[in-house]
């Protein structure tokens, strides 16, 4: 059997081609899958996390669709503060659900019309807090408000 034959014939070619296209339809076709395993991935985690990042209805949404508050604040929070620590604050919202907020060094965080530290805030403060919610459930804080106490009196301009 000749071997330089057998490499040169067309059957061997079509066979060579054959065999490349399929290979490459596999690894296309793995990329795919993998691409399809992490939006599947994302998209789990965002489901199980959707009532912390978007506040939908607690028993999901054939649960308690029709209660008067189906729905909480959907990018932020407002509560008071429990307890803060590092770049991290723990809010607990209207609701009584506690929400964590991560500060950014990007973060405005205001008091009346001062800028203020992170350190600056204390516990029992009530907050406004708007931000994006990541796929934890977690809160990254873009403005913070610092909101007098109820009956306080505002601060004159």
């Amino acid at each position: 059997m000749d071997f330089n034959k057998l490499f040169q014939s067309r059957g061997f070619k079509i066979a060579t081609w054959i065999v490349a296209g399929l290979i490459l339809f596999l690894l296309i076709f793995r990329l795919g899958m993998a691409v399809g395993y992490k939006k599947a991935a994302f998209s789990y985690r965002w489901g199980e996390n959707y009532h912390r990042n978007f506040g939908g209805p607690r028993g999901g949404f054939a649960g308690d669709f029709l209660k008067d508050r189906m729905y909480i604040e959907s990018h932020g929070v407002f509560g008071k503060v429990v307890n803060v620590d590092g770049n991290t604050i723990v809010v607990k919202g209207l609701d009584d659900v506690e929400k964590i907020v991560l500060v950014k060094e990007d973060t405005v965080i205001t008091r009346f019309r001062e800028s203020i530290k992170i350190s600056d805030l204390k516990t029992d403060d009530p907050i406004v807090v708007i931000g994006n919610p990541n796929d934890t459930g977690q809160i990254e804080a873009k403005l913070i408000r610092v909101m007098p106490p109820s009956g306080a009196m505002m601060p004159r301009r």
